[in-house]
């Protein structure tokens, strides 16, 4: 976070003068944080009862790195370049309390030699959390992870959901009478009605200016609170969601995730956790009002700095 450009090993020891850079490679490759030491660190800050958990991924870009030299780098489909690129996929649970506090609960980095897919990290995690104490009420993703399989699985948990869905996903009004989502006539963007191989939701269309529209499912436990819920709570459970995405722009903005220069597997997870640690970091930081964002801490590094070199170099001239 306190340096703009290099973010290596050589220069950290530079910068506290009296570690080596040895033993700051010594300790990346030494320590051995879980996910659950993420969550501890967490817990005590969150309102761990009925919030909004949230599941994305995200590309660590590592762009000129040569996967074969380090196991967790390969090529992941990337949303910000449209096309797949070389990097780090991590995956991540993000909670946002009812008080209004959001931070990462756990995480996976996709690594190939687990033989997983992102959707079996995916409910290890949330059974994860659910163990160490979190009670979330809903838990929202993209289409990504709204495959039936997840979807049961949430319902066997017994947690509501809001996931986007593929506008070739089918439902019915009628019985054994399935249309395609976005086939559908959908009165006032919302409607009642049954999803395939799962039983009934809430389907919701949303109008995106540049982007066309988008469809989403809506489950709860209880039917009767699912018939109930207005369109307004739709709309906050949605845009709670988009916090995951500011969550992955600041780690990489301003928490320095994507800025190792080590191949070694075990170094790449710590220095992963130490971002995730910076970040929580910075929410606490904002919780207790010392900060207005999560971005300000980075730009006032910075700001005596520059003043200092213009009022100098004025004088100067």
């Amino acid at each position: 976070m306190s340096e703009p450009k290099q973010g290596g090993c050589c220069r950290l020891s530079e910068l506290l003068s009296e570690a080596s850079h040895d033993s700051v490679n010594r300790f990346l490759l030494r320590e051995r944080y879980e996910a659950k030491d993420l969550f501890e660190t967490c817990k005590n800050t969150i309102n761990l009862l009925g919030g909004i958990l949230s599941v994305d991924d995200t590309v660590i870009e590592k762009l000129y790195s040569n996967p074969k030299k380090a196991e967790l780098i390969s090529y992941f489909w990337s949303g910000k370049y449209h096309k797949t690129i070389k990097g780090v996929n991590l995956i991540t649970l993000y909670y946002s309390d009812v008080d209004g506090k959001s931070m990462p609960v756990n995480y996976r980095i996709y690594d190939k030699e687990d033989a997983k897919t992102k959707n079996d990290y995916f409910r290890e995690m949330v059974v994860e959390v659910i163990n160490w104490g979190l009670k979330p009420r809903i838990v929202t993703g993209d289409s990504w992870y709204s495959g039936v399989e997840n979807l049961k699985f949430l319902k066997d948990q017994k947690l509501g959901f809001l996931f986007g869905v593929e506008k070739n996903r089918t439902v019915s009004n009628e019985a054994k009478k399935y249309k395609q989502v976005n086939s559908l006539d959908i009165p006032e963007s919302v409607l009642l009605t049954h999803l395939r191989k799962f039983g009934f939701i809430k389907l919701y269309r949303k109008d995106f200016k540049n982007e066309g529209s988008r469809h989403y499912i809506l489950y709860l436990p209880d039917e009767d609170d699912l018939k109930k819920i207005e369109r307004e709570e739709f709309v906050r459970i949605h845009d709670t969601h988009w916090g995951i995405e500011c969550f992955h722009r600041a780690i990489k903005q301003v928490c320095g995730i994507c800025r190792f220069m080590v191949r070694d597997s075990q170094a790449i997870k710590t220095h992963v956790f130490c971002s995730l640690q910076a970040f929580v970091r910075l929410e606490k930081m904002r919780v207790e009002k010392s900060i207005a964002n999560w971005y300000e801490v980075q730009k006032n590094l910075f700001t005596s700095v520059v003043r200092e070199y213009i009022v100098n170099n004025l004088a100067s001239t």
